[in-house]
């Protein structure tokens, strides 16, 4: 059914076109929208009507219509005025409030055909017949974007990502759960992931408050509509990855999450296993922060010594005397990639380990 809202838009878009005034009402009675200000239509009157084999009748001096939904009766619409005048202006009010019916449903339907696309809950044959009768183009390239804010389902947020998009008959925004917007969007010939990386970086800036928590993931750009499903579900792990491994980005996609992207499908005994057989009995969260600040520098130097000794502002020796006494507590000497590696992998494992206990199951 149509918002009461677009009901009053357009009655009192009707009204300025032909000066009349419209009363609105549902089918028990209710009255939905009206221009007078005191429209004095009584339920009754509209029970009556409704009930009656009547399209259109003139009760005391006003001209009452049937607005159909297809075959089922929708709205009775009231226009000021028994005169033959009123007549045709009801009925043209009666023909556009029935198109906007139609309008609504194919929009509604296709918001509900996109939601099932992303959630895998349609057969195959289902999403090429159904993607024919609701005119969406199955060849076309696709990716999905999954906005989460700090504010869970986030209307001013909504309507902000649909601005942007407003007018672009391929693209759609949808929600399927109360923490996040999905955007599955239509993708230019010719355009890559620099190009979705700009229109994620425009979604950010029109939805991001000051001091907000914004997060924002995509998929990779996929080839026919059957695909769109797997674009969403690499852009939820994106998003979910993106918080243990790179929380400092606002931005990730799926096409950069790396070893991540494994860590995140280990189950969490073998994680345990994995950390027993590295640290034996010590943990990382042993480690002081003066340890752990000498592990991260160095990594982000590419095991440089020098460069990381010069960053940290201490002499070359004293960061080799770091690293030995990580070596004698470890096992695993840093300046050696495939121990660097080892250590490197741990830590992450570490971190997904310790979200994982975060959560509600």
């Amino acid at each position: 059914m149509i918002s009461n809202q677009i009901l009053q838009n357009t009655l009192d878009g009707l009204k300025n076109i032909t000066r009349s005034d419209f009363c609105m009402a549902d089918t028990e009675g209710k009255i939905l929208a009206f221009t007078a200000q005191n429209p004095e239509i009584s339920s009754s009157d509209i029970l009556g009507f409704a009930a009656s084999p009547a399209d259109s009748q003139v009760v005391q001096e006003n001209q009452f219509f049937k607005v159909y939904d297809e075959n089922r009766l929708e709205y009775v619409l009231v226009v000021s005025g028994g005169s033959e005048d009123t007549y045709m202006i009801g009925q043209m009010a009666v023909f556009q409030i029935q198109n906007l019916l139609v309008a609504y449903k194919e929009r509604f339907d296709k918001d509900n055909f996109i939601k099932n696309l992303l959630l895998d809950n349609l057969l195959l044959v289902d999403i090429y017949n159904r993607a024919k009768k609701l005119h969406i183009d199955v060849e076309t390239k696709r990716v999905v974007f999954i906005l989460e804010t700090g504010q869970g389902k986030d209307y001013t947020a909504l309507e902000n990502v649909k601005n942007i998009f407003q007018g672009k008959k391929g693209d759609f925004i949808t929600v399927v759960d109360e923490k996040s917007i999905i955007v599955v969007k239509e993708v230019n010939p010719g355009d890559g992931y620099a190009e979705m990386q700009k229109i994620a970086e425009s979604i950010l800036q029109a939805v991001r408050e000051k001091d907000e928590l914004v997060h924002i993931a995509y998929g990779t750009i996929v080839k026919e509509l059957k695909e769109v499903s797997r674009s969403y579900k690499e852009a939820r792990m994106a998003l979910d990855v993106g918080k243990i491994f790179f929380d400092e980005k606002e931005i990730i996609a799926y096409s950069s999450l790396g070893i991540g992207r494994l860590i995140y499908q280990l189950p969490i005994p073998l994680c345990k296993m994995f950390i027993k057989e590295i640290f034996e009995n010590k943990s990382p969260d042993d480690f002081d922060e003066e340890t752990i600040t000498t592990i991260n520098k160095f990594f982000e130097n590419s095991l440089n010594v020098s460069e990381t000794s010069r960053q940290l502002y201490i002499h070359r020796n004293t960061l080799v005397y770091r690293l030995d006494k990580l070596q004698k507590s470890t096992g695993l000497d840093l300046r050696v990639f495939e121990d660097a590696i080892t250590f490197k992998i741990a830590l992450m494992v570490v971190r997904y380990m310790k979200y994982m206990e975060t959560l509600d199951y």
